[in-house]
């Protein structure tokens, strides 16, 4: 439930919200997602939180990243780490989770309502502690893949579920076949 006058900020976690999209068949229109929370309510901020590759020539996140810095959204990002994992395979690690809570718990007090597109469980405490200082909590995510991309318990705090599947036709388009590209500029819409 949204009301018109509450003053909104949407909290994105990149990746998180990039696998849950592709795991139901579509790519997120971020123009059309800014525009539709504007529409629900008084849009302060977005904030899209993501890692990204420092020491790649060409990062494929790099365009949307710039794209969403030039439209609205304010961009959290941070250098990705590489390892070698014990089998010898090539990892790479960016957890933006403090991040994220840093900026939800300062930004609260200006905040009448946080939408959070994460399934991530560890959030779960954020959210508690949000609602405690008077924030109301919707979380963005899907059950409808398999497996689910939200924690039950995440899912059960939140004041409010979003299901993902169910804002496909206001904020997705068709994926763009690019295997070699998991992220583009396609999918920050389009420009």
């Amino acid at each position: 439930m949204f009301y018109k006058d509450e003053r909104l900020a949407l909290f994105i976690d990149g990746s998180n919200l990039y696998a849950a999209a592709k795991a139901l068949g579509f790519d997120i229109d971020y123009k059309l997602l800014r525009q539709e929370f504007m529409r629900r309510g008084k849009l302060l901020r977005a904030f899209y939180y993501t890692a990204l590759l420092e020491n790649d020539e060409y990062s494929p996140i790099r365009p949307l990243v710039d794209w969403l810095h030039y439209n609205g959204f304010t961009m959290v990002t941070k250098p990705a780490k590489e390892y070698t994992d014990s089998m010898g395979r090539r990892k790479v690690k960016g957890n933006m989770d403090i991040e994220l809570t840093v900026d939800a718990m300062e930004l609260a007090p200006r905040v009448d309502h946080i939408v959070l597109f994460s399934g991530d469980g560890d959030f779960r405490p954020l959210i508690a502690s949000l609602q405690r200082q008077g924030v109301r909590v919707s979380v963005v995510s899907t059950i409808r893949s398999q497996p689910p991309m939200i924690s039950d318990e995440l899912r059960r705090q939140a004041d409010n579920f979003i299901e993902l599947e169910d804002l496909r036709d206001v904020i997705g388009r068709p994926p763009r076949e690019m295997p070699s590209e998991p992220r583009s500029v396609a999918a920050a819409g389009g420009h």
